[in-house]
């Protein structure tokens, strides 16, 4: 049965993915609304579908999120956000030039291409969780990520940087990975950020000169040189492989 402005409905016909519909079918709870967005109907439907047992990680994959790099891993797998960028800059240029008119006709092109840059950005923070935990759970492994809550209200900025950084979608990257990997059962956690662009993974050596550019990393005492986003990656991933996932999972001490 469906609500529209002429009254109840029944017996609609609708279709779908084969998997959806099984979903629907399964764990649909509630009522489901049908809108119209862009000229195609969508059924907005609540399913309640449990989470997979979280299996035990052999090792974990690091992942060092950022604004030039958007997500490296600790196997050294880059996604660049450089196409991001230049998008989004496009769309600023645009947006200026629209509100420069001030018309009601470039006041509705301004709010159609503001939901065009989020589902574009959106777009690109799934495709890169999709494969990360596709990854892991091939694997066997589990995910790290650094814990970055608060980062725009720690640092300083200049001007010409502060859009940059509100415009940077490490959240969302971040929820996409959590709850991508507890739907496949994959164990993800969160981990120390500091210093993780400025020690050595090989000598445990810590200092900021060990990072001289934003590109490379050379460490001072043992001479290891690589990628720091590559390296933060490898940082990340010892931190949730050595330490951290032993006391989320560890059994509560016994009174």
């Amino acid at each position: 049965m469906w609500w529209t402005v002429q009254g109840r409905l029944k017996n609609l016909r609708y279709t779908g993915h084969v998997d959806q519909l099984k979903t629907l079918v399964q764990y649909r709870r509630g009522e489901s609304d049908l809108i119209c967005r862009g000229g195609r109907w969508y059924l907005i439907a609540t399913c309640e579908v449990p989470d997979p047992e979280v299996y035990e990680p052999v090792d974990f994959v690091g992942v060092d999120r950022g604004i030039v790099n958007l997500a490296t891993t600790s196997d050294g797998t880059n996604y660049q956000g450089r196409r991001l960028s230049r998008y989004r800059r496009r769309q600023a240029r645009k947006r200026t030039e629209l509100q420069k008119k001030q018309t009601r006709s470039a006041t509705r092109r301004l709010a159609r291409r503001t939901q065009k840059e989020q589902r574009h950005g959106t777009h690109v923070n799934h495709k890169i969780s999709r494969e990360i935990v596709s990854v892991a759970q091939r694997t066997g492994r589990g995910i790290a990520v650094e814990e970055l809550g608060g980062i725009r209200e720690r640092v300083r900025l200049r001007r010409d940087q502060r859009a940059t950084l509100s415009s940077w979608p490490f959240h969302q990257l971040g929820e996409h990975l959590r709850y991508k990997a507890r739907q496949a059962g994959v164990p993800f956690m969160e981990v120390d950020p500091r210093h993780t662009a400025q020690r050595c993974p090989r000598c445990g050596h810590t200092e900021k000169a060990n990072r001289s550019t934003r590109e490379h990393f050379r460490c001072r005492r043992c001479g290891l040189a690589g990628p720091a986003d590559h390296v933060a990656g490898v940082n990340v991933r010892n931190r949730g492989a050595r330490s951290a996932w032993v006391f989320v999972t560890a059994p509560a001490p016994s009174p």
